[in-house]
């Protein structure tokens, strides 16, 4: 019998213990395959946002507005390329049971501070001519199988009319795709600010944020000095940062998810790691009759220790690998979800050798203690026992 042969032998005495301790391993590293691709893909979606681009918002909060004005005093500012203004308009769709995010915007700038946002040129000038017309990300056609050509009535969960109404009439003029950026996802609707603007019953001439492109990214900090500078001691001072640190200062408002990920998995390992230490302390046990035999018949000390500790190995190895199979089919079956929010779900290289690591790492450690206890066990007291 081969040694493989062998160590497995010893592993099925137990079926039913085998099953169990085999089963928490697979879910360990399921959940961690799993788990480490969104820690990942979240570190990732931060790393893409664009270099050389700013987020302009009020200093006061976020979601406080200040006055269009703004937009061209920041387009005045050296090192500036390209502005673009933004307001949250809380789309509402179906009798608001599908919120949309919805952007009013000065749409001759838009595509200029968002290259990766693709339509085409025609598309581009019926939007310009269309006062109504407005752009949805592909996921949003998908989502509710709409088309170039559609009008479609969306509400705002904020905003009124003038006319006392909370409903606007757009028609649809393009559906945009996003190249290899997380700067702008693929699942929201824009529209033509003056459209909004001239719309209002209250909050006219005010915008939300502004996404700056500037010339030079390696000047990025100073640009975003020089713009706040502008508005500093007004009434409606500024805070600008690069899209980057806006992204991740986003982030750490839901908290450090990648140390909540860490600690969920730290302790689901923990305890993968108890019961497979504890399976391999049983087994041991009820075969110290047999270890003895075994040295009586040649086997030295070094070899019960390899032999132990290659069951453990063999045992989180092959759950290891059966859970990493599992959490890529799991991932590869949620990319196409995922990725209205993120631009890269998937299990990564460095997730896998970290996982192999960690196979080895955890089977060295369930299996030594009781290694080298039976590595000291001597022949006459293993044939006592037994």
């Amino acid at each position: 019998m081969s040694w493989l042969g062998f160590l497995w032998a010893n592993l099925t005495r137990r079926k039913l213990r085998l099953t169990v301790t085999l089963l928490s391993i697979v879910l360990a590293f399921l959940m961690f395959g799993v788990l480490d691709a969104l820690r990942t893909s979240i570190g990732k979606a931060v790393n893409l946002t664009g270099a050389d681009r700013l987020i302009t918002i009020s200093k006061v909060s976020i979601i406080d507005s200040f006055p269009v004005s703004h937009y061209e005093k920041v387009r005045a500012v050296q090192g500036v390329a390209d502005v673009v203004h933004l307001n949250w308009f809380g789309g509402v769709y179906k009798d608001g049971k599908a919120q949309i995010p919805v952007f009013p915007i000065n749409v001759d700038e838009f595509f200029k501070v968002y290259p990766e946002v693709k339509i085409t040129p025609e598309e581009f000038a019926k939007w310009k001519s269309d006062r109504q017309g407005m752009v949805i990300g592909q996921v949003l056609a998908d989502t509710y199988q709409w088309k170039v050509g559609d009008r479609v009535p969306i509400k705002s969960s904020i905003f009124r009319r003038a006319n006392g109404g909370d409903s606007w009439d757009f028609n649809i003029v393009a559906i945009y795709k996003v190249e290899n950026s997380a700067g702008w996802d693929n699942q929201s609707a824009m529209f033509h600010y003056d459209y909004y603007n001239e719309s209002l019953q209250f909050g006219r001439d005010q915008i939300g944020w502004m996404t700056v492109k500037v010339s030079n990214p390696d000047e990025s900090e100073a640009v975003a000095k020089r713009i706040d500078a502008v508005f500093a001691n007004s009434s409606d001072e500024t805070k600008t940062a690069t899209e980057k640190a806006f992204t991740k200062q986003f982030m750490s408002q839901l908290g450090n998810i990648g140390k909540i990920l860490i600690s969920v998995v730290t302790a689901v390992f923990f305890v993968m790691l108890l019961v497979t230490a504890n399976t391999m302390a049983q087994s041991v046990r009820e075969r110290t009759n047999e270890i003895g035999v075994l040295k009586t018949l040649g086997f030295s000390s070094g070899s019960v220790l390899r032999l132990i500790v290659g069951e453990a190995l063999f045992l989180t190895v092959l759950g290891g690998l059966i859970g990493f199979a599992l959490s890529w089919l799991a991932v590869t079956g949620l990319a196409g979800f995922m990725k209205k929010y993120f631009p890269v779900f998937e299990v990564s290289s460095e997730t896998m050798i970290i996982g192999v690591v960690l196979m080895v790492l955890l089977g060295i450690i369930a299996g030594m203690w009781p290694a080298v206890s039976a590595m000291r066990l001597k022949i006459t007291d293993a044939l006592r026992r037994g």
